[in-house]
């Protein structure tokens, strides 16, 4: 087989991969999360959690910064747990806001709550570590300080610890509770077919890319193995995951272990959390690169290439986009370089076609466990044009401020956005919540 002129090669690699690569990985996630589905979830009724053998105490890890208004709400959510022995932790990891205060009020109220208040910001990181230190059990739920955790999500969880002895962390499912807006809209329909979908499909070949950090049971004995989170990580969840998976443990994904989470309704707010998890996601393929030469780590190699293959396809895309402004701007171009139009056409009816077959796909796995979500479907059209565009900017982006960014140096967090609604929708979706995952 003689290979093609190198002018045919960049042809084929800017112009022909950007538009396969979606499309196989669209129909790699959608068979094999159908195929998580009928192994693990379409039998089991997410009404009736599992029985255990026995229900070793827990600790429910709860780290904030200036979460003054979701303080009470999530603390009151925690307390409803049905699981008969846990014991709940919030670090208040220097906050600027009435959280201090807050916390201090509410261990008055629940004799299960203890508060360690860090003098400064130090990092999830930081205050993860200190809640494990002051931590009584062998086992740590981890939630963030704005989630609503459903009542059951503990035993789902912890059902797979009694299982498996070698399950370092179980993760569970997120979904968004803010849907009065178009952004709202589209990441509810985000997290069920990209973050669900490919959490699914990551379990059949049996290595994750990260767990959620917003909801996610650890075992000690596993963190402790490999020094509990890095300070120095922007995305301690993803390196998190890296560092369990690198040492052999497993983790798993629970969709049954739901938690309503609030996210952002600004594009800035979400321009900010997106760039912060792609540098997240660069700070680890740089730091376990050397890994990926290990023959023992080979367990890991499909989602280091899998997040690998996705960053220099961002970068491919935008090369798209100059070379066809270069050609409306009247340069001169050769004809393999040369990008007559930007509008979809078969190939772009095609992707789009694919991306809302796998938005179906996704959302009828979900559906079980969050009955309005057929209510987003028609909205995420828009998602694959909006998915692409901030993907491929933030992916951009990242690379070269993640490089730049001194090494060491901690992984702080500043005041999220919550959403602009925040204060509107929590108190319908609580309910929803309270009343337990298969409830609509």
């Amino acid at each position: 087989m003689n290979f093609p002129h190198w002018t045919e090669a960049i042809h084929w690699i800017l112009f022909d991969f950007t538009f396969v690569y979606p499309l196989f990985m669209a129909w790699f996630w959608m068979v094999a999360g159908l195929m998580f589905w009928i192994k693990h979830e379409w039998r089991v009724d997410p009404k009736v959690p599992p029985k255990l053998k026995a229900y070793p105490p827990i600790t429910i890890i709860i780290p904030m910064y200036n979460e003054g208004d979701t303080a009470r709400e999530t603390v009151a959510q925690v307390m409803r747990q049905k699981y008969p022995d846990f014991e709940v932790i919030v670090v208040n990891d220097g906050s600027k806001d009435q959280t201090g205060a807050i916390l201090d009020e509410l261990m008055l109220a629940y004799p299960k709550l203890r508060v360690i208040h860090q003098a400064e910001n130090q990092g999830k990181a930081i205050g993860l570590d200190t809640a494990a230190v002051f931590a009584k059990t062998e086992f740590f739920l981890c939630i963030d300080g704005d989630a609503l955790l459903d009542e059951d999500a503990a035993i789902w969880m912890m059902w797979h610890m009694e299982h498996g002895p070698r399950v370092a962390a179980v993760t569970g499912n997120p979904r968004v509770r803010n849907r009065s807006t178009i952004l709202g809209r589209l990441q509810v329909g985000e997290f069920s077919s990209i973050i669900g979908l490919i959490k699914r499909a990551q379990r059949i070949y049996g290595r994750v890319f990260t767990v959620s950090g917003v909801v996610v049971l650890f075992r000690r004995a596993a963190l402790h193995d490999i020094g509990y989170w890095s300070p120095e990580m922007l995305t301690e969840d993803i390196d998190v995951s890296w560092k369990l998976q690198l040492r052999s443990w497993d983790i798993r994904f629970e969709p049954r272990a739901l938690v309503w989470i609030l996210m952002p309704e600004t594009l800035i707010g979400l321009w900010k959390q997106r760039l912060r998890w792609a540098m997240g996601g660069i700070q680890t393929l740089g730091k376990y690169a050397p890994l990926f030469f290990v023959w023992r780590c080979r367990r890991m190699w499909p989602v280091y290439l899998e997040f690998l293959i996705s960053v220099i396809w961002a970068y491919l895309m935008s090369a798209a986009v100059v070379l066809w402004a270069l050609g409306a701007l009247g340069a001169s171009l050769p004809s393999w370089l040369w990008v007559a139009t930007l509008l979809p056409g078969f190939n772009g009816l095609l992707i789009g076609v694919t991306c809302m077959a796998q938005i179906g796909v996704s959302l009828f796995i979900d559906s079980r466990y969050d009955h309005k979500l057929s209510r987003v479907y028609s909205w995420m059209i828009w998602y694959p044009v909006a998915y692409w565009i901030l993907n491929t900017a933030t992916t951009i982006w990242a690379v070269p401020k993640t490089l730049m960014r001194k090494r060491g140096s901690r992984g702080r967090w500043t005041s999220p956005d919550r959403g602009a609604h925040m204060l509107g929708a929590p108190a319908s979706v609580a309910t929803s919540a309270q009343a337990g995952p298969g409830t609509p």
